[in-house]
């Protein structure tokens, strides 16, 4: 590095690297470090060049752990930062490019550095080398113990307070992704902390006091989605083909970000990377989720968890209750269409679950929207695609659906949006549906999959658990989805033939050879049954609620009433039949009275005198329960913290198969601690 401009393979033969790394201790007075921070080369555009350019300076890291006992030089580089910090504000001011670039320069070989330290030591061995001094070999001092705080809250100091400008853009960059690598300590440890730096430093002193600002300044930063300035406008000296090194570097990181390393579950591909147009954007939205899912210390509740769960609208007069801290108010106009346009990433799916979850001002904002299907509509986009997108994607905006769908004034609402010429939908040509009719449309695509692909337990539980949500408020439903409602029903039930036939031919075969062990058929018949009895309750829960508004329904009942005969006699569907069977029994005698080679149309008109005249109390009351995402706790909480870590661990270029295991543990330690909290 230095005045010159450099390439990534001279780095570990560069002088001022090495002698920032060296034996020979430099003061923060000295000249060099004007020298050092003066240096741009060309930007590494993807994640494989960002591997490269660790790999590059790692041997010039590691000399620094070993020689910075000694020299102190990490604490003189950080002491060069903050004290550049102070004059960052009136340097944007003033346009001072070149002092700004240095400090970015400055503030982006401290994250390097903080990257291989985090993975070569741990956490009492991190901050030791932020307390080494220059005054003799391993000595430290108690006046420098807060350093490593004093460059935490300066990082939140410059999120927060410096004018976002095109010369600052750079540099705010570097300072989100700075605090993210910093939160990336969990990934080195299979129990959760509670007890980490993190906790120390973010939850109480001297950061504490920022918690609100911060947050709000980070919904903002995703909000804006400001893109980077343009070639001309960089702090950096440019190189023929764009971008300067700290963008290059910001791009590169984010790019390769959600790359995933699926843990299992629906959707093993990685996701098609979307073009990135806003780094700051991108960045600013991981460290909030990050932030949001540190786990509460033994004494201290999560801060930033508070301010996500309490902030309120800009439009909300009403005082905020005393007990509740770090309180704030955003445009949740705003926050609302940036959440809309935003569902392609798996970040945003994750910060529109979390709020969702957690945060019942946004909650009750978002129902009460009367444009629901541009937020609706990009989640069954989601799921429509399932076989392209990963696991923790899917799974979020299927729980997102489980929650909307608690709400019976959003199940109504949806089938009076009525949408025209659906293009991504491509198994059949929707001129005009209902929002609610896709939505059942595209679950039952998703059950579907789930079934012949991935054959998780979960999700199609998840999916049966939103359509019986739905299921009483179903209204006018398309000819199309009532079609697919009862194909779903005929697909189970020859699944549930399938395997009674294995199991009695299995049985038989035992007879003869007492030595063959039998499969377990009869576990396979429950859980095939169980989703039977669900299927059954949702018809069922339709036919007793709106009986007279899906005409469509019964007449798909009717066509394949054969299906349900078997299961007249069932033990184990006989009470849930009762209402369905009086239905066919009803219209079909109905139609029989009519005669013979009756239209489609006659047969609709015949229903729908039928259904006013069939008497509402000859149907019992369906008691179906309310599914809701509490039942499922253990794993949302799992889900909600996974893909914050593989953030996290993207942040910090680490291999998959380094992570997975402490990764696991620590979402899965994290969920049952949760669930144990639950009534």
């Amino acid at each position: 590095m230095g005045s010159n401009s450099s390439r990534i393979g001279d780095l570990p033969k560069n002088e001022y690297l090495k002698k920032l790394s060296g034996t020979e201790s430099v003061s923060e007075n000295d000249p060099f470090w004007n020298q050092l921070l003066s240096f741009s080369f060309p930007a590494p555009t993807s994640s494989t060049e960002l591997k490269l350019l660790e790999e590059a300076t790692v041997s010039v890291c590691r000399s620094l752990v070993v020689n910075n006992p000694r020299t102190g030089n990490l604490g003189a580089l950080i002491k060069v930062f903050l004290s550049r910090t102070k004059e960052l504000k009136l340097s944007a001011e003033c346009q001072n490019h070149i002092f700004i670039w240095q400090t970015h320069n400055a503030l982006f070989i401290i994250c390097c550095l903080l990257k291989v330290f985090i993975c070569e030591m741990s956490e009492e061995e991190l901050q030791l080398h932020f307390t080494y001094e220059e005054k003799s070999p391993g000595s430290y001092s108690s006046d420098s113990e807060d350093l490593l705080e004093e460059l935490l809250c300066c990082l939140m100091q410059l999120i927060t307070d410096i004018p976002l400008l095109d010369i600052t853009y750079e540099i705010s960059v570097e300072a989100v992704s700075t605090m993210v690598v910093f939160l990336s300590c969990q990934l080195f440890h299979k129990e959760v902390l509670r007890q980490s730096i993190s906790h120390k430093y973010l939850m109480r002193g001297r950061c504490l006091p920022y918690t609100s600002k911060l947050v709000k300044t980070l919904l903002y930063n995703f909000i804006r989605q400001e893109k980077p300035p343009p070639p001309g406008a960089h702090v950096l000296p440019q190189q023929s083909d764009g971008g300067g090194l700290l963008y290059g570097l910001a791009s590169g990181v984010a790019t390769g970000l959600w790359t995933v390393f699926t843990l299992g579950g629906v959707g093993s591909k990685a996701a098609a990377t979307p073009e990135l147009s806003s780094p700051l954007a991108n960045q600013s939205l991981l460290l909030l989720l990050v932030l949001a899912n540190l786990t509460d210390a033994a004494d201290t509740p999560n801060p930033y968890r508070q301010a996500i769960m309490s902030f309120k609208n800009t439009q909300d007069s009403s005082p905020f209750p005393s007990s509740i801290p770090h309180a704030f108010q955003i445009n949740f106009n705003s926050l609302y269409t940036a959440l809309c346009e935003q569902q392609t990433s798996d970040q945003a799916t994750l910060l529109l679950y979390t709020l969702l979850h957690q945060n019942s001002n946004v909650r009750t904002y978002m129902l009460a929207r009367t444009d629901m299907e541009n937020l609706v509509l990009p989640i069954l986009e989601i799921l429509y695609h399932v076989e392209e997108r990963n696991s923790h994607h899917v799974y979020m905006a299927l729980i997102i659906l489980l929650i909307l769908t608690e709400d019976d004034g959003f199940n109504r609402s949806i089938h009076e949006v009525i949408l025209k010429n659906i293009t991504w939908y491509s198994e059949r040509v929707l001129t005009e549906i209902s929002l609610g009719s896709l939505l059942i449309l595209v679950v039952i695509r998703t059950i579907q999959y789930n079934m012949t692909r991935t054959r998780d337990k979960y999700l199609h539980t998840n999916c049966l658990a939103a359509l019986a949500n739905m299921s009483a408020q179903f209204r006018s439903l398309h000819q199309y989805a009532a079609q697919r409602i009862i194909s779903l029903f005929s697909l189970l039930s020859k699944k549930h033939n399938k395997v009674l036939e294995q199991a009695t031919q299995s049985l038989r075969g035992s007879l003869s050879s007492n030595d063959v062990p039998l499969p377990d058929y009869a576990q396979d018949l429950n859980v095939i049954e169980e989703v039977i009895r669900m299927m059954l309750e949702i018809i069922n829960s339709c036919l007793t609620n709106s009986l007279h508004h899906n005409p469509n329904l019964v007449y798909a009942l009717l066509y394949k009433r054969d299906l349900f005969e078997q299961f007249r006699t069932h033990p184990s569907f006989q009470d849930i039949m009762q209402n369905i069977d009086l239905v066919i029994t009803f219209f079909s005698s109905r139609l029989l009275q009519a005669g013979a080679e009756l239209s489609v149309e006659r047969v609709l008109e015949i229903i729908k005198q039928g259904a006013v005249a069939l008497p509402k109390d000859r149907l019992k009351l369906s008691r179906l329960l309310r599914h809701t995402r509490g039942a499922h706790i253990f794993e949302n909480v799992y889900l909600n913290l996974q893909p914050c870590w593989l953030s996290v661990a993207r942040q910090v270029n680490l291999r998959g198969d380094q992570i997975k295991c402490s990764l696991r543990t620590a979402c899965y330690t994290e969920a049952a601690f949760t669930f144990n909290q639950v009534d």
